[in-house]
């Protein structure tokens, strides 16, 4: 518990209202006239927007990012994607550190909550992640600049590389071209760099830990073995099924060639996971195609990652158990391992309120904006998964909405980054632990 004021928190209320805090900053800072291309004051509803799809590094926005912000405008826009991407809890550590002072019992269990760490001893690894997440972007800027600078000049190049290395890693889905990342759908070199930058943000910070240190221990835990595999089978799955759905890329584009068509699928099964940079206008997507989409954003990435959705190991978990539990096996095992009932538990609870908060969500847009309803129900459940996976991809209904309905959007976009669980904790005010009380127990008939 962390007491301010006389009174009392909890570790996730301690977190939704660290990244509250980050996102009124952030707004507050848009608001100023230095922020806009014109020198004028930006309303607060849009600097609020902005401030939180950033901070949720999800991507959506009312205006257009590279004619409304002026320079000073788009570097706080990065810096919210940064320090959202990575956690405000990692930046307070490495601070601390860098400080040499001590980290308070409270400091580390906070930071263990907003780092989705297992142990309290990973706190350790802050200094890793942060070294090498700066390192994957530094080098994902690098390799941009050398395509940019011949397109843009010095300066340009420069803060373009920066810019989107920085949106690509933290899966932020921000863009200084006007249409995403349109111009450059037949630039094999740029989608390479922006889907390896975007893979490496997803993954999650304690799976790169297993990966790079894998010579010294000869292991890895399960938890990077299911985050793997899962991450595996969607991606590929992914690959197959749009190239199934688009016609190899001929219902998008039929001025692209075979092997820029191949690259354009492969990127496709990338950016839904949270990303929200693309190379094509999502409102020619098939329908098939799209309903894939809407997947793929509600999976997400990886727990521990700058990614957003229900996460790609709660799949995995709970396709494990569906498997076991369809050939009669009590247990749920996997890489000689079995999982604990609490695991299961805690992922079939994500999924169920993860449901619930989408239809919510769908239904108070669709009784409450009229136009939103005249476009069609796609376009709202598809925008409601783009703010819930973090993702930022639109079919252009979030410009539409009004005052409210653009409130229910930055509310799915805070839930989608700040986790279900932290929320929810935060809002029922809910304690760990269980009653004393238990109750005999009885079965009732599944299915």
């Amino acid at each position: 518990m962390f007491t301010f004021a006389n009174r009392h928190f909890s570790l996730s209320s301690t977190l939704t209202i660290g990244f509250v805090a980050v996102i009124l900053f952030g707004a507050l800072l848009l608001t100023l006239p230095i922020a806009t291309v014109h020198g004028i004051e930006s309303s607060f509803i849009i600097a609020l927007f902005t401030s939180t799809s950033a901070t949720c590094v999800t991507g959506l926005t009312l205006v257009e990012t590279s004619t409304y912000w002026s320079f000073f405008g788009q570097f706080v826009i990065m810096m919210l994607s940064e320090i959202g991407g990575l956690g405000f809890m990692t930046f307070m550590v490495l601070m601390f550190t860098s400080a040499r002072r001590k980290l308070r019992l409270s400091t580390q269990l906070l930071a263990q909550e907003s780092l989705n760490l297992q142990h309290l001893s990973q706190v350790k690894l802050v200094k890793m992640i942060v070294g090498l997440s700066l390192g994957i972007q530094t080098v994902g800027a690098i390799l941009l600049f050398f395509d940019f600078y011949p397109k843009f000049g010095l300066f340009k190049g420069i803060w373009y590389s920066i810019f989107h290395s920085v949106s690509a890693f933290c899966n932020a889905g921000f863009s200084l071209f006007g249409n995403s990342i349109a111009p450059f759908k037949d630039n094999t070199y740029i989608l390479t760099v922006l889907g390896i930058l975007i893979m490496c943000g997803s993954v999650g910070f304690l799976v790169w830990r297993d990966v790079l240190t894998y010579h010294k221990r000869h292991h890895l835990s399960l938890h990077t073995k299911l985050s793997l595999r899962t991450g595996f089978v969607i991606f590929i799955g992914s690959i197959f099924l749009y190239a199934l759905t688009e016609n190899g890329f001929n219902n998008i584009s039929h001025n692209t060639s075979t092997f820029h068509k191949i690259i354009n699928i492969i990127f496709m099964a990338i950016t839904p996971r949270t990303a929200g940079l693309v190379t094509f206008d999502y409102t020619h997507l098939s329908m098939a195609g799209t309903f894939l989409t809407m997947i793929l954003m509600f999976i997400g990435g990886t727990p521990g990652s700058t990614a957003g959705g229900v996460k790609s190991t709660t799949i995995g978990l709970l396709a494990v158990q569906t498997w076991a539990t369809l050939r009669g096996h009590h247990d749920v095992n996997f890489s000689n391992r079995r999982f604990p009932r609490e695991n299961i538990y805690r992922a079939l609870t994500l999924i169920v309120v993860a449901f619930l908060i989408v239809s919510v969500a769908t239904f108070v847009l669709c009784m409450t904006q009229p136009l939103a309803e005249k476009m069609g129900l796609e376009y709202i459940i598809f925008e409601v998964l783009a703010a819930f996976g973090t993702t930022g991809i639109s079919l252009g209904l979030t410009v539409h909405l009004t005052l409210f309905g653009k409130i229910v959007i930055m509310l799915m976009m805070f839930i989608g980054r700040v986790g279900i669980f932290n929320v929810m904790y935060t809002v029922l005010n809910a304690k760990n632990g269980q009653s004393d009380i238990r109750y005999p127990e009885e079965s009732v008939l599944i299915g």
